[in-house]
């Protein structure tokens, strides 16, 4: 669906680098539109951080008061520690809204609509989850994660605990990135299929199509929004099963 319908981006597929174009099976047009969202979100960045001023306004004070909302929600996941995962957590959030967002603008494909996409994101926390796990627990607070708890047991029992759970752990780490992955995949291509059938079936005045897909559009964007912060504070949840704390109640 996506190579024949095709963006407004589609024109990268006509530059020629090294004497060669750039092949859509190895570069689909969800790819593009997600660079280009990546884009747009640096310069908006970059812009209203450039001349930070110590009471904000306009553009700061919009990006200042989003980073401290999603401090605030995240807190209520991992606690007073939140904000250094802040900037790794915000940055997800906006960039999976925009990418589920990018979808409902004519001329573009929402690139977490496509299941390469949200794999790529979920394979991002799951390194990420682990990489911290493993620093801020050292090697063995990370393997004792695995092994369960075990505080208060018979010695006996401890060994056949162990034995059964670490697998069972290491089942449930490597399920995380898919079952967050195959979620937002899931909720946006069926919003962008629903969204696409109406447009197809929508009648026609003078040639002019009537929009009865906008009460759906209202919907979509509704969806857009809970998708993306549903994958953020998942996320959180699993960043915060471990902290040091968390192994020590």
């Amino acid at each position: 669906m996506e190579a024949e319908h095709g963006s407004w981006l589609n024109w990268i597929y006509r530059v020629e680098i090294a004497g060669r174009r750039l092949n859509p099976d190895l570069f689909p047009p969800h790819v593009p539109v997600a660079v280009f969202v990546a884009l747009v979100l640096c310069i908006v960045g970059y812009v209203g951080t450039r001349k930070r001023e110590r009471i904000p306004r306009g553009l700061q004070n919009a990006l200042e008061m989003a980073v401290e909302g999603l401090e605030r929600l995240l807190s209520t996941q991992l606690g007073p520690g939140a904000a250094r995962f802040v900037p790794f957590l915000a940055t997800l959030f906006l960039f999976i809204l925009c990418m589920n967002l990018a979808g409902l603008i004519p001329g573009f494909v929402s690139p977490t609509a496509n299941l390469n996409t949200t794999l790529a994101l979920g394979l991002v926390v799951f390194l990420t989850v682990q990489g911290y796990g493993l620093v801020a627990n050292g090697p063995l607070g990370y393997l004792r994660h695995f092994a369960g708890d075990v505080r208060g047991l018979p010695l006996l029992m401890v060994p056949v605990l162990v034995i059964i759970m670490f697998p069972l752990h290491i089942i449930g780490e490597l399920v995380k990135p898919f079952t967050l992955s195959i979620r937002l995949y899931g909720n946006i291509f069926g919003d962008d299929s629903v969204l696409a059938q109406f447009n197809e079936m929508a009648p026609r005045i003078l040639g002019i199509p009537i929009p009865i897909g906008l009460p759906i559009m209202g919907l979509a964007l509704l969806v857009s929004f809970v998708q993306a912060l549903v994958f953020t504070l998942l996320s959180a949840v699993y960043l915060s099963l471990f902290e040091p704390q968390h192994e020590a109640h």
